[in-house]
């Protein structure tokens, strides 16, 4: 059971992954940061005892905007505890920024509230390059590691609330 005091963030159950499927969607575009996200999350998945060759699952789709199709199709086959996605969208000079950011947000927000298992947001939306570096294994951590983390956790939820 998670406790938590006044101001302090609730203990989450990220280290009980047994059991557990996952996939992964990355997006090729800004695959230098995507792949590494990617990276993360594997090393996560494998230092909770998963062995990636059968408890996790790896695709690649073109870019942030095809992500929620690829998370969308795999759902549907009924394999997985949790998808992550994984993308990278560099601001830029047109609002093509905008627009690929409120797509993927909605609809990975969109699956979540109509599917039965999580579909964890690991998309970056930075300002530039060396935003999007310092947080795929940079200076700020691998954000790719704390998706697995939540999505470890999210099953882990999932599971205890089906249990009720």
């Amino acid at each position: 059971m998670s406790t938590s005091i006044a101001g302090a963030a609730p203990t989450l159950d990220i280290t009980n992954a047994e059991n557990m499927r996952f996939a992964i969607v990355t997006a090729a575009w800004n695959s230098h940061i995507t792949h590494a996200l990617r990276d993360g999350a594997l090393a996560t998945f494998k230092d909770a005892g998963l062995d990636l060759n059968e408890d996790v699952d790896t695709f690649d789709v073109p870019g942030a905007v095809e992500l929620t199709y690829g998370a969308s199709q795999l759902i549907e086959v009924g394999l997985y505890d949790a998808v992550i996605v994984f993308g990278c969208v560099i601001r830029g000079g047109t609002p093509h920024f905008d627009y690929v950011c409120q797509s993927v947000t909605q609809g990975v927000t969109q699956l979540n509230a109509d599917c039965d298992i999580p579909v964890i947001f690991g998309v970056l939306t930075v300002d530039n390059e060396q935003d999007a570096i310092d947080r795929a294994g940079g200076k700020l951590g691998n954000k790719g590691a704390e998706a697995a983390q939540a999505a470890i956790a999210m099953v882990n939820f999932t599971r205890r609330v089906k249990n009720m």
